[in-house]
């Protein structure tokens, strides 16, 4: 009987296993769940720094390629003066091949923008910068003039004199951009005004001195440029290369282009789609917001322009007269409740 009495009772025996394998079974989940989690912090640290280490690998890269490009250039430049000595029939050829180094660079930075800091951005460009102006320098300097000479007295037609030629007769030069005299729309007020491009019929077009115009362009075309401009609304199919603007005011702009460069903006609104960060110089009052153009073909010309997919940069905007790591006071991004809907096809044909 005593031993009876000293032997565990059988049904406290189970329930009390069941209890402890039922605390065991919840104890060894919660120490899988530590564990997962303590993988899966470690995964995203290993992920971050391997992201840090391509990051600073693709930066490295391309200060060296920037670098060897510019000291290719500077020897170019410095050359200049040995062939106006030499052979100065060489020079036009000479600054063409000059002219051609500094948009690859050029290129090279809009292209690689997306993984630069933003510092590195803006120093590349105040660099090719003054490297134009010192190809434009020496051009005007060292191009040989043209010589007056006295026309023949049995000419019958009569001559207008003209102007002195630029030292690039194929553009107009604003303070910082080269507006081209390519086609476009220019010198309109209070006119709507439309173009459709096709295939590569228009590789240049330019927007210049317009007032409270309203300017709808679709299809591709390679660079857009834009110039004095007031109170016009701006709407255009995606550029597969530049769009440069410069002295507007009061004007709401629709634009998809690979690089997007704004000087002189005051009071304006950009819906903008683009691959490299969005630069504004002496501007104020500017908003940005995703861009919200839509017509009949319009995601082929996205597709065709490399312009498909959303990349956000939009938002990511380099102040280059705002040098300090907070905010720029100069743009804000445009809230949503004030946007404009989408601008559709349909209603341009209204």
């Amino acid at each position: 009987m005593e031993e009876e009495e000293e032997g565990a009772d059988p049904n406290l025996t189970t329930e009390t296993i069941g209890i402890d394998a039922g605390l065991q079974k919840k104890h060894q989940a919660m120490l899988d769940r530590l564990s997962n989690r303590h993988q899966a912090r470690l995964d995203n640290s290993l992920a971050r720094r391997s992201d840090s280490t391509n990051s600073s690998e693709s930066t490295s890269s391309f200060l060296s390629r920037f670098s060897h490009s510019k000291q290719s250039i500077d020897s170019q430049l410095a050359e200049s003066r040995l062939i106006a000595q030499s052979d100065p029939s060489r020079l036009k050829s000479h600054f063409a091949d000059v002219s051609s180094s500094i948009s690859d660079l050029e290129k090279l930075v809009a292209e690689s923008s997306y993984f630069l800091p933003s510092y590195e951005v803006r120093s590349s460009l105040k660099t090719i910068s003054d490297l134009k102006q010192n190809l434009e320098t020496l051009n005007s300097e060292l191009t040989p003039k043209r010589k007056f000479s006295f026309k023949n007295k049995g000419t019958t037609k009569k001559e207008h004199p003209k102007e002195p030629e630029p030292v690039k007769p194929d553009t107009v030069s604003t303070s910082n951009f080269k507006i081209p005299d390519s086609p476009g729309f220019r010198n309109k007020s209070n006119e709507t005004l439309v173009k459709k491009f096709k295939g590569t019929e228009v590789g240049e077009f330019t927007l210049s001195d317009l007032d409270s115009c309203e300017v709808r362009l679709t299809g591709c075309c390679n660079a857009v440029f834009m110039n004095r401009l007031k109170n016009c609304k701006i709407y255009l199919g995606p550029v597969t290369g530049s769009i440069l603007i410069e002295d507007v005011e009061g004007c709401t702009f629709v634009l998809a282009s690979h690089q997007i460069r704004i000087h002189l903006a005051k009071r304006c609104d950009f819906y903008l789609r683009v691959r490299s960060r969005p630069i504004i110089e002496d501007s104020n009052a500017v908003r940005f917001a995703p861009y919200c153009l839509d017509y009949e073909g319009i995601e082929m010309d996205l597709e065709k322009a490399g312009l498909s997919e959303e990349t956000g940069n939009w938002e990511n905007v380099d102040d280059f007269k705002w040098l300090r790591a907070v905010q720029s006071p100069n743009w804000c991004v445009l809230p949503e409740n004030e946007r404009v809907g989408k601008v559709r096809v349909a209603d341009f044909e209204s």
